[in-house]
């Protein structure tokens, strides 16, 4: 019970976390929204202000707006709005903070006026002088306002890269704690057999000198060099697992050799290896021999007493496949990717670690893939492991 409540109230704890983030989040825009929509209306209003100047500049002056002081004053004191300002036929009076190529390029020029018109209504200067040759401002945004409306985007990757660089380190630092306990485990386990394993040697060497049936004590023999192989693995876990070039073809035949004289009567084993032409891989064979007992394990598991198992080994000119096929029970396709994920087992007993092993194995270590190529309902599954290929 204890345990139900410390894991609502860590995911209680996440969702207010998440709650608080958004809220957080949510305020930071808005604000930065209304700065900016505030100092949108301020640059408004000091173009407004450019425009009031300008009407009652002297006839004189008209086209020369800065030869005034008191409309010159007025626009360098608010010198970061770029601007045009041209006559009612579109020609150019004044401008600053534009590129002299645009003013120069008609094309480009009608482009810019357009652009700044759709950000910011245009404003027309009337002289006091006259009711013909008005003047009209076209303005964009500021340095300073195209800041404030990019930020927030910026703003929302910096959030983003922060809260997945925490997910990663979280993440990656419960995984290696996961392995390190995984690890010593393993090591732990092996440390512990080696004692009972070195005892039943000697009971085997009593056997011997008893005139017991020479093929029990072989077997027992064999039974006794399987665990010592098992041992060997758990030892390997965690360590550095060198790969030497090993044929596939004995290496899978082993295992298929000592599960023959091991499997219920109504189960029948093939494997083509022995009589395919020899490919070789780069492997661990301790560790790669654990993936194919797995996957051995596996399938009798699903024959239940009663059925076939099929290992071939296929291979190209780049790869090897072996492929592990049944007639059992069959997995649904949502579980084909699930079978590989630890703890995930759709059995009574288990652990659900084998195929999660398995996977480990292959893909870390050997650089291969491991995945359910096929399987129906009520008909069976193959497995199929991919490797490259090589060669002297």
């Amino acid at each position: 019970m204890l345990k139900r409540v410390r894991k609502g109230l860590t995911k209680s704890g996440r969702v207010i976390l998440l709650v608080l983030g958004a809220l957080i989040v949510g305020a930071s825009l808005f604000i930065t929204y209304r700065m900016a929509e505030t100092l949108s209306i301020k640059e408004r209003h000091d173009v407004e202000l450019w425009a009031a100047a300008m009407e009652r500049v002297n006839r004189e002056a008209m086209g020369d707006y800065m030869s005034d002081p008191l409309v010159s004053s007025i626009i360098n004191n608010r010198n970061n709005i770029p601007f045009i300002i041209t006559d009612e036929n579109l020609r150019v009076v004044s401008y600053h903070l534009i590129p002299e190529d645009i003013i120069n390029n008609t094309e480009r020029l009608h482009i810019t006026l357009d652009k700044m018109a759709s950000h910011n209504t245009p404003i027309v200067v009337r002289f006091w002088w006259t009711t013909e040759h008005n003047h009209i401002i076209f303005y964009g945004r500021s340095s300073t306002l195209i800041m404030l409306y990019f930020f927030p985007i910026a703003q929302m990757i910096v959030i983003i890269a922060f809260v997945v660089l925490i997910f990663v380190a979280f993440r990656s630092s419960k995984q290696d704690e996961q392995n390190r306990v995984w690890i010593g485990l393993a090591k732990e386990t092996a440390h512990q057999l080696g004692t009972p394993t070195s005892s039943l040697l000697g009971w085997i060497e009593y056997l011997r000198e008893q005139q017991v049936d020479s093929m029990v004590v072989e077997e027992m023999e064999k039974d006794l060099a399987h665990l010592r192989k098992i041992v060997d693995r758990f030892s390997k876990i965690g360590s550095d697992t060198p790969l030497e070039r090993a044929n596939i073809n004995e290496v899978v035949g082993d295992c298929v050799m000592y599960f023959r004289k091991r499997i219920p009567r109504n189960v029948t084993l093939e494997y083509n290896g022995f009589a395919s032409q020899p490919v070789y891989a780069m492997l661990n064979s301790a560790l790669f021999e654990w993936v194919v007992e797995n996957l051995l394990k596996n399938s009798l598991d699903a024959l239940q007493g009663h059925g076939s198992i099929n290992v071939k080994i296929a291979s190209t000119e780049s790869i090897i496949t072996i492929d592990v096929s049944d007639t059992g029970k069959g997995i649904s396709k949502s579980n084909w990717k699930k079978i590989f994920q630890p703890g995930f087992t759709t059995k009574t007993r288990g652990w659900g670690l084998g195929l999660s092993l398995s996977r480990r194995i292959v893909e870390e270590y050997h650089r291969g893939k491991i995945a359910v190529t096929e399987s129906v309902i009520g008909k069976g599954t193959t497995i199929r492991i991919t490797l490259k290929r090589a060669f002297e």
